[in-house]
């Protein structure tokens, strides 16, 4: 088994010189630097303490860049993973919180070794920016809180009763609380676009406002105040201890987070191939996100995943390699190491600014002002994903919208699917497949199906069939344009066969594509119904219904009708033959024949 496993920064390091390192230094420590604000609030938000957020970024964001597979994307905690860490915590406690997302890590890894890198992409559209915008709505509302300051020992974490609970406790509002985190949103908000390379909004709103607490001795909660501030240093490795028991209990939400983390991450590196005109790999990437939710939270950290924001701050800072996340990683550890202590003074309301703006950024907006311009059916999903993400969960929100969009891929391919009596009058087909010209006895009827012969079509075939009030003696198939048939078009087929069989009726196949003939070969159809009566063309098709009812050959005004149906006949052997043959070779070892 070929199996994947080759970093991007292995070819990276081919020919690196100290020309490229400059660019990827600069861009490391600048992403570094933007990331500190976003990690502590990440974590404070999830539950846990702001420490466990940078330990995250760091370990996480080395191991992403160092394994992943793409060349220029952040790892480290996201917002998208707030609302799951904080109901997962509140719910199993934090030592199964570890448990739940180490197993995600194994899922992911095994999505990884597994090729299942590509399957992502399936996921549609509508489904994707219906969570994200719900989540985007759970930030926001998880800091209300912080940002104003209220009095609340425990807020919920689901959404109606989290918004109940505030609602309640807005007459305790704290305002310099209130103006101070107004005032770094404003400044994150409005900080002028040409200073924002060299200084991000975010950390001039979070040295401000740490400067106007210290000179003005704000009444307001910090991080001191309420964890005792930021070890200098990682922690050392813990194991907790494991149950069965709990892991039955944890493994759905350990697959929201692995399904989650696998949609964020392999987004990010669309975004990236899309700044640096590169393509990733999907599987090693998951690759790298299992290892780092495997190793992180034996470390204190929390679930991280490629972070869309800081990749796309560290292109425009001038990233080239992976070398610059591995930069951006050392540059948080050499933070902690030296400036930990200083954290203890950071404002939660400044903190709370920045997740706010991270709110208000990442959700799709735009797409409610777009529904009425989509179809409705993908308006629906939207709603539904985005409803369900909001008010009960993004697993069922996941689930429920897959489903719907999946019972809405089936109808519209059934609407694809054409099947339809056809003769002389209403043939559209033109060459030497029209009917136009060509005899079709008396008692013999032609219909042509065009599209995928699925579960979702076959009800159209039997409904058509029920509609004529004589069945005839010889019924032709026109299958020339099925280009796929599934178990259950299968089985109408046999069914169909089978009724026409015992009524001492006919069944006849014209020109069946490779993929529904091989179906048919492999179930033993072909051999039930009767090698002669699958034709290769609609020329022989009605020889074959002429020949059953007992009629003499027809006559044809084209002196070599005969000898082009000879060719067509063996161009079609040749062509089927030549797809077998493919698809053979495209098997895997071991399965052909005679390996």
């Amino acid at each position: 088994m070929n199996i994947p496993f080759r970093p991007r920064l292995v070819d990276a390091l081919k020919g690196y010189s100290t020309k490229d390192l400059a660019p990827d230094l600069i861009a490391g420590v600048t992403v570094g630097i933007v990331a500190l604000p976003l990690a502590m609030a990440f974590a404070i938000a999830s539950g846990v303490k702001p420490e466990a957020g940078i330990f995250t970024a760091v370990i996480a964001g080395f191991i992403i860049s160092a394994f992943g597979g793409t060349k220029v994307s952040i790892g480290g905690p996201t917002g998208a993973f707030i609302v799951i860490l904080y109901g997962i915590g509140a719910k199993y406690g934090y030592d199964n919180l570890i448990i739940c997302t180490i197993l995600a890590g194994g899922l992911l890894l095994t999505m990884g070794f597994a090729r299942m890198g590509t399957m992502i992409k399936f996921i549609p559209y509508p489904v994707t920016m219906g969570f994200t915008s719900g989540i985007a709505v759970l930030i926001f509302s998880t800091q209300i809180k912080d940002f104003l300051g209220l009095r609340i020992e425990k807020v919920p974490s689901e959404f109606v009763e989290k918004m109940k609970v505030l609602f309640e406790n807005l007459g305790t509002v704290q305002w310099p609380t209130l103006a101070l985190a107004a005032g770094c949103l404003a400044i994150i908000l409005f900080w002028p676009k040409r200073w924002q390379r060299r200084v991000p909004g975010s950390i001039a709103a979070l040295v401000l406002g740490t400067a106007a607490v210290a000179l003005f001795h704000l009444p307001v909660e910090t991080i001191g105040s309420k964890f005792g501030g930021i070890p200098q240093g990682l922690p050392s490795p813990h194991f907790p201890s494991v149950s069965w028991d709990n892991i039955q209990h944890l493994f759905q939400p350990a697959v929201t987070i692995a399904l989650l983390a696998a949609i964020e991450s392999l987004l990010c590196a669309v975004v990236a191939d899309g700044m640096v005109d590169d393509r990733h790999d999907a599987n090693q990437e998951l690759i790298a996100q299992g290892l780092a939710n495997i190793v992180c939270p034996l470390f204190g950290g929390i679930a991280a995943t490629g972070a869309i924001a800081r990749t796309a701050t560290n292109v425009k800072s001038g990233a080239r390699t992976p070398i610059a996340g591995i930069v951006h990683a050392l540059t948080l550890l050499i933070i902690i190491l030296v400036a930990a202590p200083l954290a203890k003074y950071v404002p939660l309301a400044a903190l709370s600014a920045v997740l706010i703006n991270v709110a208000l950024h990442m959700g799709e907006w735009h797409n409610f002002t777009r529904l009425r311009k989509w179809p409705g059916c993908d308006s629906a999903v939207f709603l539904s994903a985005f409803a369900l993400t909001v008010v009960v969960d993004l697993t069922v929100a996941v689930e429920i919208g897959m489903v719907l969009a999946a019972i809405l891929f089936i109808k519209r391919s059934s609407e694809t699917t054409q099947i339809m009596a056809v003769d002389e009058t209403t043939e559209t087909e033109g060459s030497q497949h029209s009917l136009i010209g060509k005899e079709v006895p008396k008692g013999v009827m032609i219909y042509r199906m065009m599209g995928a012969f699925f579960f979702g079509a076959v009800d159209k075939l039997e409904s058509i069939l029920k509609r004529e009030k004589q069945e005839p003696e010889v019924l032709i198939l026109r299958m020339r344009k099925v280009v796929a048939m599934d178990a259950t078009g299968l089985n109408a087929l046999e069914d169909l066969y089978e009724k026409l069989h015992r009524k001492g009726k006919h069944l006849v196949l014209s020109a069946p594509h490779t993929n529904p003939l091989m179906v048919m070969e492999k179930a033993g159809f072909i051999e039930r119904l009767g090698r002669e009566n699958v034709c290769p063309h609609i020329d022989a098709a009605l020889a074959r219904s002429r020949q059953i009812l007992g009629l003499p050959p027809a006559r044809s005004t084209d002196p070599h009708f005969e000898e082009k149906q000879k060719l067509e006949a063996v161009r079609v052997e040749l062509t089927n033959a030549l797809e077998r043959v493919n698809d053979v070779l495209k098997s895997p070892p071991g399965t052909r024949r005679g390996d």
